[in-house]
């Protein structure tokens, strides 16, 4: 029976691989949305200030303040799920493996020195 022991083994792993990929997508998913939040309450707050500017007035406080308050929110949320995956991927790196930030775009390992020149 330790062939069927191994082959439960693997699969656990697999399993467990294939989880931890979905969790790590799920992360990205709720950070890509919450970023793009945070680009549409800055949108809203450029343009209240604007239209307020246009019409010879200044934004008044109660307005400025509330939207101020949902774009630091969002902003907030996004720059804790982007460190939610910067440590999820340094947990699993391994030496010689790829940086992968929360942008997506993967980065070359750091460079090696030996002793040799």
């Amino acid at each position: 029976m330790p062939l069927w022991n191994r082959v439960k083994q693997e699969l656990d792993r697999a399993g467990k691989v294939a989880q931890d990929a979905l969790d790590e997508g799920k992360i990205r998913l709720e950070a890509f949305r919450s970023r793009q939040l945070a680009d549409k309450a800055a949108q809203a707050l450029g343009y209240a200030l604007y239209h307020a500017r246009a019409g010879g007035a200044d934004l008044d406080a109660d307005s400025y303040e509330r939207l101020r308050e949902t774009l630091s929110l969002h902003e907030t949320e996004a720059n804790r799920l982007e460190t939610q995956l910067e440590e999820l991927a340094k947990s699993r790196r391994g030496p010689g493996h790829a940086i992968v930030p929360a942008s997506g775009i993967a980065e070359p390992p750091p460079p090696t020195t030996s002793g040799t020149v």
